[in-house]
């Protein structure tokens, strides 16, 4: 026994000394582990987006005037701060924190009197001497519903829709110019590069008799670039097209880069989505206006507290997730809508319809990417339902908040009920570092993706020769970037015999629900030249229970959800889907687009963890549970000429 023991011991000390001599003669370099030009680690050498950065591209802070007026008190530092996962405490004294930090932020307050509300409420002596300004300050003062009419009144002079004409006070340049200054700053100071991006931005508010053509411009610059120029206000011009001038003369007077976001369209009263006649001048839609559009707005807003975008069930009605956060009673002021109108207001619509106006004019002018904002009024990008601090001040989480108005709107009966805001949403970018000049590309591409406020990460790819093999990876993206196009991107001319094949892949959020299916939405224009749509289930949760019905609708995964409770649990749905999926009624003659949409299985409303949380009744038409979804930017297929 002694000898074997004796012998092992020899045995492991010549391995140890031959080791050591292979290591002092053959030390390990790139060339002896490596295979040539192909890297060891999987991770290494990639030059693809490889982050999905979340953030928000529409918050406001007490700056807009709107936003102080209904009770913020919260300035940009404190909505970067929060953001950037810091315990802040609201307008109303309660304490809140990110479930985790968002990556960036654009704080994207009202351009029109920018800060001016601030200096009202303030009681500068020099504005109290105008007996408008004097009235708005002494009633908002009051607080309660007093204040909340009044903020409305602000909003009519603003907007032309009644009352008296702006005071000249708030309008002043040296003034707002001074407010941008300051915000600048407060942005370079929390912008760290790599951790946290801070995207300079503001919000040109276009709201000419209460329609909604708003849009959120976002800088790639720093403040050396963007203090040159003050923003651009609805003083100049409600037009948008204007708007477009006015950042080509920035980039040309300045050097920088800019891009628009459109505010999702269901307030626009079918303004937002012109297909003819250009509502601004009342004559048709020229090259000009479509070239600019395109060029200076690459993402329009799918989502966000004051509703969904992306369709309807008037235009969607084979689409059984179409009546998700609908606001479609009126716009932005006391006008009702009328079902002629929700045609122009919807992102899949416009996204068909862009088809057609290409054949017409030369351009897509609605060839545009998925983002979400929340547009919340309270310096604060909440867009989680247990965590929801609503759109204004005066709806911040309080017992009556659902069941009370959110805005109504004199001299109509109209009115948004708190109910029936949206904790939505969130933009996620697919960049290759956390910076403003990454970030601001990915948008610039169209390599985003739009949720209503969980954060699951998406992938989406097209191309011509994806197979079911390359739906078994671990790292789809390695084989995404490298057999086709990304989100956003385009494919061209079929090859003969082959139809589009789609690599798509989704995770759960680890702190939402699981996941029901991934769906594929086409738009394409037929043979007569009409357009059409359709919803494709293309994998889902729980296979071995679900099958698509003789119509070919695949059943609901079901409801875990305990109202009484607020509670969930994951025991449906699958925490991840992928799948490769072939258009099996594809056309090559036929130009067409196609978007992904994720669907989580049904989690509690903000509204049922407001009914736990203070002990009221769930209010009547409130919706107690919901699914979380993600839109993805579409891919483009073009055919040959």
């Amino acid at each position: 026994m002694k000898t074997m023991k004796k012998t092992l011991l020899t045995l492991c000390l010549i391995l140890a000394m031959a080791t050591l001599a292979f290591a002092q003669d053959a030390p390990v370099t790139h060339e002896n582990v490596v295979v040539p030009g192909k890297p060891y680690s999987p991770y290494a050498g990639r030059g693809f987006p490889t982050m999905a950065l979340w953030g928000d591209t529409h918050l406001h802070t007490s700056n807009s005037l709107d936003a102080r007026a209904t009770g913020c008190i919260l300035g940009p530092e404190e909505a970067f701060r929060f953001a950037r996962g810091y315990e802040v405490t609201s307008s109303n004294g309660e304490l809140l924190r990110l479930s985790r930090p968002l990556d960036w932020l654009v704080v994207a307050d009202h351009s029109d009197a920018m800060g001016a509300m601030n200096e009202i409420m303030a009681g500068n002596p020099q504005l109290m001497r105008n007996p408008t300004l004097k009235d708005w300050h002494d009633r908002i003062a009051q607080g309660g519903d007093v204040a909340t009419k009044t903020a409305v009144e602000v909003v009519y002079a603003f907007t032309g829709v009644a009352g008296p004409p702006v005071p000249e006070e708030v309008l002043d340049p040296t003034f707002v110019g001074s407010v941008w200054k300051k915000y600048l700053e407060t942005a370079e100071k929390y912008n760290e590069p790599g951790r946290f991006t801070t995207l300079i931005g503001y919000e040109w508010t276009s709201t000419e008799n209460g329609n909604n053509l708003h849009r959120n411009v976002i800088y790639r610059d720093g403040a050396d670039i963007a203090g040159r120029i003050n923003p651009f206000t609805t003083a100049e011009s409600f037009n948008p097209e204007e708007l477009w001038k006015w950042l080509d003369n920035y980039e040309k007077t300045t050097g920088g880069r800019l891009l628009a976001i459109a505010h999702n369209g269901n307030l626009s009263n079918g303004t937002m989505f012109p297909y003819e006649i250009n509502p601004a001048t009342g004559k048709t839609l020229t090259n000009m206006y479509v070239e600019n559009r395109i060029r200076w707005e690459p993402l329009y807003e799918f989502t966000q507290i004051k509703g969904d975008g992306e369709t309807h069930p008037l235009l969607s009605p084979n689409d059984e997730f179409a009546n998700y956060g609908k606001w479609d009673r009126n716009n932005l002021g006391p006008y009702p809508k009328t079902k002629d109108m929700i045609p122009r207001e919807y992102a899949r619509e416009a996204l068909k319809q862009g088809l057609l106006m290409e054949d017409k004019l030369g351009t897509n002018p609605y060839k545009f990417g998925a983002a979400a904002g929340t547009d919340a009024h309270t310096a604060l990008a909440a867009a989680e339902e247990e965590n929801f601090f609503g759109k204004m001040g005066h709806v911040e989480p309080n017992a009556g908040r659902m069941s009370h108005p959110l805005a109504e709107f004199p001299p109509s009966d109209l009115k948004w009920m708190g109910w029936e805001m949206l904790a939505s949403g969130y933009t996620a970018v697919w960049a290759t570092e956390n910076t403003r000049e990454s970030i601001w590309d990915a948008m610039q591409r169209k390599e985003t993706y739009a949720t209503t406020g969980s954060r699951m990460t998406v992938r989406f790819f097209g191309g011509w020769d994806f197979e079911a093999a390359d739906a078994t990876s671990r790292m789809p993206a390695e084989v995404g970037y490298k057999k086709g196009v990304p989100m956003g991107g385009d494919l061209y001319t079929a090859p003969s015999g082959k139809s589009p094949t789609f690599l798509v892949a989704a995770l759960k959020d680890a702190y939402s629900g699981n996941l029901d299916r991934i769906q594929i939405v086409k738009g394409w224009i037929d043979n007569k030249g009409n357009t059409q749509e359709k919803v494709f289930d293309v994998v889902w949760s729980d296979v071995d229970k679900r099958h698509p019905g003789a119509d070919g609708k695949l059943p609901p995964v079901g409801n875990t959800v305990d109202v009484a409770s607020a509670t969930w649990t994951n025991t449906i749905g699958d925490p991840e889907l992928i799948t490769v999926w072939s258009d099996p009624e594809f056309d090559s003659k036929q130009k067409a687009f196609y978007y992904a949409r994720v669907i989580e299985i049904p989690t509690p409303h903000w509204t049922a963890y407001d009914a736990v949380r203070f002990g009221v009744e769930l209010y009547d038409d409130a919706p107690k549970s919901h699914q979380e979804r993600a839109y993805t930017s579409p891919i483009w297929y073009t055919p040959a000429k």
